[in-house]
């Protein structure tokens, strides 16, 4: 059973910092693209930050480049987002995704991609 479960979230003033942790089970970790999206109310799913596998290329959205981290454990199978310096527009919703190739000896390789139920994030005074 495929499960992505997201922690860390929580209220923070502004210019405060958070760690997120996503824990990843039921697919190979290792070989699964890793990234974080967050929503914010009234707005579109974006993608915040994205690491690859493997290699560990990061990539990131303009609006937290210098603020955000996006890092990955293999050994723990863990993707984390460490947030420093938040704005009130950070406040989102926050989900961790996996993409990848499922290999199988039955049947042909096919794209996953999974997703967390999210963990909120409000950042305000």
């Amino acid at each position: 059973q495929v499960q992505l479960v997201e922690s860390g979230g929580g209220l923070v003033q502004p210019g405060g910092s958070l760690r997120l942790s996503c824990a990843a089970s039921g697919f190979t970790f290792s070989s699964a693209d890793m990234s974080w999206y967050r929503q914010a109310p009234g707005k579109e799913r974006e993608l915040v930050a994205a690491i690859t596998s493997p290699g560990g290329r990061t990539n990131y959205a303009d609006s937290v480049k210098g603020r955000f981290t996006i890092s990955r454990d293999n050994a723990k199978n863990t993707v984390y987002l460490q947030m420093n310096s938040l704005k009130p527009e950070d406040t989102a919703v926050y989900y961790c995704n996996a993409v990848g190739i499922r290999f199988t000896r039955s049947s042909a390789p096919s794209r996953y991609d999974y997703w967390g139920q999210g963990t909120q994030v409000p950042v305000f005074s």
